[in-house]
């Protein structure tokens, strides 16, 4: 631990650091390993002016500590006591996972879990997080839990600068996943799991995890920042989050209720959301120019990264109206796979392609790469991000609510079949 000194004129705890002590050690292992300050500024990639500051008792800033700590072969508590730990061969830090750089980490990201929702019942620090489940107006309360990660197009994110973005990509699928059975969302827990921790890249994905769940009205509670040397290259980083929602049992939207003659609606996607990116970066390894082909007056980068479209304030006025008889997200598997999920048997979802509004997105890879329309359906959302089941008599009533945010239009109905999803007629790409 770091030297510490009571301060009476402020509340708490305030670390008092030796610098001429740092400041002689950080010289001695640099010598000791045969380095000049020249070298230590090469490097790190800093002046030889910074290198020569912190011999003179300057301290170098978090991120810059922990990789002076690398250079020199000692963990950061090393630096900030001046000297290096006795009869101590191997350390925790020197394997890769500095706790005091986390620990200083984790306060940093502290801010984005603040809320003033009263059913988050502890902040951040306890070993796990407190939600209070109490809704009196549930009569029969059911949670609803779901797992997700934004699959490959978070290795893309991270190569093109999109650390944020992706997070929105995996906050809106998890939520759509649970809205579609009447859910009202209530608490995520995200975990991060990487090689090196670089504090502005987890303090990014933090933020945008956090901005994600109050878009979706919902909590950040907690989670876990995994780090991993031994098993993750530096540089790389897994996302994945769950979340708990809330629905009355006799609320549940499960497909049970949908009946012949009901109408099926498709709700407008904005481009992939986080579907098919392993077609599309095989796409990009045999055309690299692609990257900057302009589609609608944007690059093809910017058009596939564009965040997940969030569902829930679009439907969620919907929920516990007994003419929604079923609703579904279309992700892997598209429309067939995901809308064949909610159909009883004997059922089938007759859906009219001549009415899908495909993205120019979609248009242009089909046609980069050649694509036929049963592999496009089957990969990717081809413009449909979501579907819902009515009553046809209440058909408008539904349009009208979700239209105020994303454009509804009808493609289908639900007759007598043995075949959950049938398609007529072809997508026209133009």
């Amino acid at each position: 631990m770091f030297p510490v000194l009571y301060n009476k004129n402020r509340k708490g705890w305030c670390f008092l650091l030796d610098n001429q002590k740092i400041a002689k050690f950080i010289s001695h292992r640099r010598k000791a390993l045969g380095l000049t300050q020249a070298d230590v500024a090469e490097k790190l990639k800093v002046s030889f002016q910074a290198v020569s500051k912190w011999e003179n008792g300057t301290l170098p800033n978090v991120e810059m500590l922990v990789e002076l700590a690398k250079l020199l072969r000692v963990s950061v508590d090393e630096i900030l006591n001046g000297e290096e730990k006795k009869n101590e061969s191997f350390s925790y830090s020197k394997a890769g996972v500095d706790i005091s750089y986390t620990d200083a980490m984790k306060r940093e990201m502290a801010v984005y879990l603040k809320t003033e929702n009263e059913r988050v019942l502890n902040g951040f620090g306890p070993f796990a997080s407190l939600y209070d489940i109490h809704f009196p107006e549930i009569k029969n309360p059911v949670l609803v839990l779901k797992a997700e990660e934004p699959g490959s197009k978070q290795k893309l994110a991270m190569e093109y600068g999109y650390s944020e973005s992706i997070c929105h990509d995996m906050i809106n699928h998890l939520v759509n996943d649970i809205v579609v059975m009447g859910a009202r969302p209530l608490a995520v827990l995200d975990t991060i799991v990487c090689g090196n921790a670089e504090k502005e890249t987890i303090k990014s994905f933090v933020k945008g995890i956090s901005e994600a769940c109050r878009e979706n009205e919902c909590d950040l509670v907690g989670g876990e920042t995994s780090i991993q040397p031994q098993v993750i290259e530096k540089g790389v980083y897994i996302l994945t989050s769950s979340v708990a929602g809330i629905v009355g049992r006799e609320n549940i939207i499960d497909g049970s209720r949908v009946r012949e003659g009901d109408v099926v609606l498709a709700v407008a996607s904005n481009g992939l959301h986080t579907n098919g990116y392993s077609l599309v970066r095989m796409l990009m390894d045999k055309m690299p120019q692609i990257k900057l082909d302009k589609i609608q007056g944007e690059t093809f980068i910017e058009q596939i990264m564009k965040p997940h479209t969030p569902y829930y304030k679009a439907v969620k006025n919907l929920f516990g109206c007994p003419y929604v008889h079923g609703m579904a997200h279309i992700t892997g598997g598209g429309i067939e796979g995901n809308l064949s999920r909610i159909m009883p048997d004997g059922l089938s979802a007759e859906i009219d392609l001549t009415k899908i509004k495909p993205l120019p997105v979609f248009s242009y890879i089909r046609n980069k790469g050649n694509i036929g329309q049963e592999e496009m359906l089957s990969t990717f959302n081809c413009g449909v991000g979501f579907m819902i089941v009515v009553e046809r008599e209440e058909e408008k009533k539904v349009v009208d609510t979700v239209q105020k945010y994303y454009e509804c239009y009808e493609v289908g109905k639900i007759a007598k079949g043995r075949n959950k999803v049938v398609f007529s007629g072809s997508i026209d790409w133009k």
